[in-house]
């Protein structure tokens, strides 16, 4: 099937409610239905969305496997166009992942595995989550794409690797709180950096960024919302309200990818062979200084035995 040149990708901004995914999957589907009416062929749900975010003990109990009833329906909500959703997955081994799955036509595509897990501030994902440990780009009809989530796109390194892998999308769910929110701003300070490290990532790697976020409060805590879609120039083709629950469309156009590629070869006069060699001497530097702490350590360990060894002898010989 020829890829299409235009199309239509929506945002799903919900407010999940936690531990219920019977009610968040009757969310889902209101929302896809919706955005049917908007002329959407990809929608687009923020991260945990299945299941809510603050789980905690509860992670093992709101799991689904892929073989699950619910994936089962997901799939079937995506038929005749696509569905990035936010699960917690359960493998084979019993092993917790924070995923985002592309949906197809009916079909499981790609899985991505939250491989940043962050466990600081209010955050303890690394307690209850086993961390991913791949970032691949996989072939859509509507192009190839990648999947981070979250606290993975505060980390260049997984857009690098996206957008070195071909990948022309990239779909961020995500879960991001309210930090530092006063009486005359519209928005807090984590939703100034998220716009700002979108459009530099959109711009720089000449990608479509989508950025899905929820809102709601749990815990006391609240999320701000905002979700965005940007063109690889770094334009803001649909912007989502704050605070709200909201539903977001625009329309795609690949010609503006192509427009930006030429002007700003950016990604086509990447040097990976440099990157990689800059990367193992790095490592190779932090080997090699745990090589010469270990060594230290042992010379210090030796002598103190040796010193142990002369003590006792010493005693011994004032004994006789």
């Amino acid at each position: 099937m020829a890829r299409p040149f235009q199309f239509t990708i929506a945002v799903a901004q919900i407010n999940p409610r936690l531990g219920d995914v019977e009610a968040n999957l009757d969310l889902y589907g209101q929302q896809m239905r919706e955005a049917r009416g908007l002329g959407a062929d990809l929608v687009v749900f923020p991260e945990l969305s299945l299941s809510g975010y603050f789980l905690k003990d509860m992670v093992s109990t709101v799991a689904v496997r892929l073989d699950s009833a619910e994936v089962t329906q997901l799939k079937r909500l995506s038929r005749g166009r696509s569905l990035v959703a936010g699960i917690v997955e359960e493998t084979d081994d019993f092993t917790f992942y924070n995923s985002a799955v592309y949906f197809e036509d009916g079909n499981l595509l790609h899985v991505h595995r939250k491989v940043y897990l962050p466990t600081y501030g209010l955050f303890d994902e690394g307690r209850y989550f086993a961390r991913g440990d791949r970032i691949r780009a996989f072939d859509t009809r509507l192009g190839r794409s990648g999947m981070l989530i979250c606290e993975d796109m505060w980390h260049p390194s997984s857009v690098y690797l996206a957008a070195l892998d071909r990948a022309l999308f990239v779909y961020c769910p995500s879960t991001s709180p309210l930090r530092g929110i006063s009486d005359d701003q519209e928005k807090d300070n984590n939703a100034r950096y998220w716009e700002m490290i979108n459009s530099m990532y959109a711009q720089t790697f000449s990608i479509f960024l989508v950025h899905a976020n929820r809102v709601g409060f749990e815990d006391g805590v609240g999320f701000w919302g905002g979700s965005e879609i940007l063109d690889p120039s770094g334009n803001r083709l649909a912007k989502a309200k704050y605070y709200e629950a909201d539903l977001i469309a625009a329309e795609i156009n690949l010609k503006a990818a192509r427009r930006q590629r030429v002007a700003s070869p950016l990604l086509r006069d990447e040097d990976i062979d440099l990157t990689i060699n800059e990367l193992l001497r790095i490592r190779g530097r932090e080997v090699d200084g745990e090589s010469r702490q270990a060594k230290s350590a042992a010379a210090i360990t030796r002598k103190s035995r040796t010193a142990a060894r002369a003590m006792r002898g010493g005693r011994r010989r004032r004994a006789t």
